[in-house]
């Protein structure tokens, strides 16, 4: 089994990693230009909280995944909301410092945020523990939506 946990874990960090080639040149050269709000956490603390994260949710997925037997019929709902957030999360990099669509990004984590929720009372009746890894993400996509909506907010997009 502990193949399946450390697949599972790690997978979150694949889209995290492909997704971050976006971020890299947007960090340094697009998002100084952007106002932010003064309570916005500092850029070095994104990768560290998103690893902790990222470990979270991927490790709460293999015990779903365990209790329910693995990819089984009673793991559709569960596991299926939680492959959506995942696709949600991953599409939010690209769209906001990829393609800098602030309007679109906050969609996105608007509803990733609402998608999480809701993996978390899909989970709830089958492992308690995996649900609890996940409130520090929802609580961090509270802040980090917060964060969006002002960024969006502050800067207007440019008509193209």
């Amino acid at each position: 089994m502990w193949p399946a946990a450390v697949g599972m874990t790690a997978l979150p960090f694949v889209g995290g990693f492909c997704s971050s080639y976006f971020t890299r040149a947007s960090v340094k050269v697009w998002y100084p230009t952007l106002q932010k709000p003064s309570w916005r956490p500092p850029n070095a603390a994104f990768p560290v909280v998103w690893a902790g994260l990222y470990a979270g949710m991927g490790y709460g997925s293999y015990l779903v995944w365990k209790e329910l037997g693995g990819f089984t019929e009673d793991a559709v709902v569960p596991l299926g909301l939680y492959g959506l957030q995942l696709a949600l999360n991953w599409a939010w990099t690209p769209i906001f410092f990829g393609a800098h669509r602030l309007k679109l990004a906050l969609v996105d984590i608007v509803v990733l945020t609402g998608t999480v929720g809701a993996t978390m009372v899909s989970w709830y009746r089958v492992s308690q523990p995996a649900t609890l890894l996940m409130v520090p993400y929802l609580a961090w996509l509270c802040l980090a939506t917060s964060l969006n909506y002002c960024i969006w907010r502050d800067n207007p997009e440019k008509k193209e």
